[in-house]
This record gives C-alpha cells, sequence and structure tokens, in this order.
C-alpha cells in the first residue's frame, strides 16, 4: 500500500519531471525563435542583393499598395534571360502571371521570343530585342502595351543560372512526353528527375518540336512550375541557404521582402489551378528575318483573357 511518504516523493518526481519537460520546450521554442530570426535574416540579406527597382515603380505604388489591401490581382512578368560573358543577352523566356486571390487561380501565358509586337521608341520588333534594348524596364513596358494591362513585378533570371537554383533544391521532377536530345543528353519520355544542367537542356530545346517555341515554353514552365512546388515543400527547409545563395547571384526583382511576405501569405491559394495559355500565331520572313506574327484579333482575345483574369470573383 502507497504511503503518504511515497505519495509525496511521487509528485516531487512527477513535479521535476514537468519542469525538465518545459524548460526542453523552452529550449526548443528559443531555438525556433532564433533561427526563424536568423532566416529572416538571411532572406532580408539575398532580397536585398536581388533588388533592381525600375524607374515606373514610383507611379505604380499607390496602385500595388491599394491592392495588397484589398487583395486584388497582382501581374508580374517573368525573363529568363541568357547572360553570357561579353554579351547582353536577350530575354529567350518571357512568362505573364496574373495572381487572382478571388478565384485562387493564376494565369500564365508564355509569349514565344521572336513575336512581333510595338517595342514603345523602337517601333515593331522582335519581343525579346526589348531587353537588349532597355533591359527589365523596355520588357515590362513592352508586354504592358501588347496585353494592355499592368505589370507590378518583375523577376529577371539569368538562364545560365538556373542550374545553380535547380542543383539547390537537390533536383526536379517533370513528366515528358517527347523524346529528344539537346546538348548530349537523351531525355526519354515520361517521369524525368532533373539536375541543374539537365533543366537547363530540357527548357531550351526547340528544333526537335514541332510547336518549336511554343514548345519549348511548354518545358520552361514545366521547370518553372517544378522549382515552385520542390521549394515550397517541406524538405526544401534545410536548404534555405543553398536556394538564398543561387536566387542571389541569379535573379533581379523590383520586390522587396514586405512584398515578397504579403505574396506568400495572401496569394499563395493562386496555385491552385493554374490556367496556361498560347500565343497563337504564324511564322513569316521579313527582309529575311523570321518572326512570330499576332493577328489583331488574337491580341484582342488575349487582352480581353487578362482582363476578365484579373477581375473576375
Amino acid at each position: 500500500m502507497e504511503t503518504r511518504k511515497d505519495k509525496r516523493k511521487r509528485k516531487k518526481g512527477n513535479k521535476k519531471g514537468l519542469k525538465i519537460v518545459l524548460i526542453i520546450l523552452g529550449i526548443l521554442i528559443l531555438a525556433g525563435v532564433i533561427y526563424a530570426a536568423y532566416l529572416y535574416k538571411q532572406v532580408d540579406n539575398a532580397v536585398s542583393e536581388m533588388y533592381q527597382p525600375l524607374d515606373s515603380d514610383q507611379e505604380k505604388k499607390e496602385e500595388i499598395e491599394q491592392r495588397f489591401k484589398d487583395k486584388d490581382t497582382i501581374n508580374a512578368l517573368l525573363l529568363g534571360v541568357d547572360e553570357r560573358k561579353g554579351d547582353k543577352g536577350r530575354s529567350d523566356t518571357m512568362i505573364f502571371l496574373s495572381l487572382n486571390p478571388d478565384t485562387n487561380k493564376m494565369l500564365m501565358l508564355s509569349i514565344p521570343r521572336d513575336t512581333y509586337v510595338n517595342i514603345p521608341g523602337r517601333g515593331m520588333d522582335k519581343i525579346n530585342h526589348a531587353y537588349a534594348f532597355g533591359n527589365s524596364e523596355l520588357s515590362v513596358q513592352t508586354v504592358e502595351n501588347f496585353l494592355d494591362t499592368t505589370i507590378h513585378f518583375y523577376g529577371k533570371v539569368n538562364m545560365e543560372g538556373l542550374k545553380d537554383g535547380v542543383d539547390a533544391l537537390g533536383g526536379v521532377t517533370v513528366q515528358n512526353n517527347r523524346q529528344f536530345t539537346q546538348s548530349g543528353k537523351t531525355f526519354e519520355t515520361g517521369e524525368l528527375h532533373l539536375n541543374g544542367t539537365e533543366a537547363l537542356a530540357y527548357s531550351r530545346m526547340r528544333k526537335q518540336d514541332p510547336k518549336g517555341d511554343l514548345g519549348r515554353n511548354d518545358r520552361q514552365q514545366q521547370i518553372i512550375d517544378a522549382m515552385i512546388d520542390k521549394g515550397m515543400s517541406f524538405g526544401s527547409f534545410t536548404k534555405v541557404q543553398d536556394i538564398l545563395d543561387a536566387l542571389g547571384a541569379n535573379v533581379e526583382t523590383n520586390l522587396q521582402i514586405e512584398e515578397m511576405r504579403k505574396l506568400f501569405m495572401d496569394y499563395r491559394g493562386t496555385r491552385s489551378e493554374t490556367i496556361r495559355e498560347e500565343v497563337k500565331g504564324s511564322g513569316s520572313k521579313m527582309n529575311g528575318i523570321w518572326y512570330y506574327v499576332v493577328s489583331d484579333e488574337e491580341k484582342a482575345r488575349l487582352q480581353q483573357l487578362v482582363d476578365e483574369h484579373e477581375n473576375a470573383k
């Protein structure tokens, strides 16, 4: 039979055990807070390194602040630029993204690099020449004119640096529907796990694809989707530093850390459904140069599509 003395000992032991548990929990919480503060500082440093504002940011500032406040649609332009030593490069990848938190849908529109458009101050030319003429600023203006909308943020990725980003994530997985060989690597059909070098080669192939640039755009979208999915997974949590190092060295954007936080908190649901659209056109030679010509009717369709997506509730 348990005596009063035994009961006191047991209670004392229980209290001591509880204290130990609380101390351990306290240490874990403190360690978590310290690590979170460390990560925030690292992210802040990486974002500062990537931050490259545009001249047009100031005139859009009030609209952007109001859109974040009302949780209205935010538009962005992703530029993939092949920058190599001694060559400024052109934007071989142009993807317009429109995030609507009311419908939890993201519109993703790839614009072929040879699309024949009016470049402000330069006249009619290939859309990827806008970057060569006026960097990200002119690329944003050109796409705004083409789609008759406002682009609130841009991100420029050095395509050579794409390798670093994919490798930092531990590779990405895609579903390939066409066998082809690119840069000495054969890509079989089916599910593929790609490292950085393979992902870059996979995203560049267009000559063996009957769809040409449009087929390449599809593969680029696949890589971007796979990177976003992998980056948002819990398994990538331990790779934060490597990911930040890769981003800081290869990405430019006019997004600041507070805007990134708002996008993550209020717009992450738009990943629930992605609407992928193509720019329909036809190839045509002018003065011996090949262009991708988009009709006025197709241009109007795209502008209406963007407008309806932005204002859908």
